[in-house]
């Protein structure tokens, strides 16, 4: 299947975020703790050089706690500050700030010797679609500053939002990259919602979450739906059935999924499944490992 999607306003915030990014001392890039590797967008790393930065591992309620730790450790060792978040919540949104100051602190001690005193820090917020950034800034400021929406491309041109006399935050809209090397990614950021789904076969990105989920989970389906190895079995035996679509047709089955002439709707089952996941209700899941 074809991951690729990179509509045209993605081009212009590219473009805009190039032109702000003089105005800019920090760099906050929020990445999805489910995905922390394929979620971080390189196009930043190359727009942040010689900023100060700071990973936002976000959703981390969503990621398996454990993972989250060792992606934690394991960007702290590349030199970047990181903290775990939940947006929704905002329970963190005093430590951001904290870190934010500490990330600047050489930045704010070399303004003090030059006689500038007041200056607020400015900090540009940036991401892929769907990460939550609007989410994470309404909690930083404390009111609905920045549209949200459960989908990619809400957030189109850039906005400036002040947090008090101190600082000051650059919102910017949800930017993929025009090709990925590596097709995991793209399986990775369909799956967390960081695309626009019509561009996609959802039934195929439902029994590629199985196979991941397979790998590092392997009782979460089973158990979230109740399936048992028989009835997948069972399913396996009908044709043109694959062990994936087995999956498919039990989920279908236990939760009535049916369509006519009695036959699981495996296509329905495969919108359940990828909404059960993005939301959380499989249980706390991780897609990938930093030793990988």
């Amino acid at each position: 299947m074809n991951y690729q999607w990179y509509p045209g306003h993605m081009t212009k915030a590219i473009r805009m975020m190039q032109e702000n990014i003089k105005l800019i001392d920090i760099i906050l890039e929020l990445t999805d703790a489910r995905i922390p590797a394929s979620g971080r967008n390189p196009d930043i790393d190359e727009l942040g050089k010689n900023k100060f930065r700071l990973i936002i591992l976000n959703k981390a309620d969503l990621a398996d706690p454990n993972v989250t730790a060792k992606w934690r450790d394991y960007y702290q060792s590349l030199g970047y500050f990181v903290m775990e978040m939940n947006s929704k919540t905002g329970n963190e949104a005093g430590k951001v700030k904290d870190l934010i100051q500490s990330a600047c602190a050489e930045k704010i001690e070399r303004d003090k010797k030059r006689g500038i005193v007041g200056r607020p820090i400015r900090a540009m917020v940036a991401g892929i679609p769907n990460v939550g950034k609007s989410t994470f800034i309404n909690k930083l400021s404390g009111k609905a500053a920045a549209k949200t929406g459960n989908k990619p491309g809400v957030t189109k041109g850039k906005q400036w939002i002040a947090l008090g006399k101190n600082m000051q935050l650059l919102d910017t809209p949800g930017i993929l990259w025009p090709k990925f090397e590596d097709e995991t990614v793209g399986l990775h950021l369909a799956l967390i919602g960081s695309m626009n789904d019509e561009n996609l076969d959802l039934t195929e990105l439902a029994c590629e979450l199985i196979k991941l989920l397979n790998e590092y989970y392997p009782q979460a389906i089973k158990e979230k739906y109740n399936i048992s190895d028989e009835q997948i079995r069972e399913f396996e035996e009908e044709p043109y059935a694959t062990p994936l679509s087995a999956v498919l047709s039990a989920l279908a089955t236990n939760r009535k999924l049916i369509k006519q002439g009695a036959e699981p709707d495996i296509t329905r089952a495969a919108n359940l499944l990828l909404d059960d996941f993005r939301n959380g209700r499989l249980g706390r899941l991780s897609l990938e490992r930093p030793e990988k």
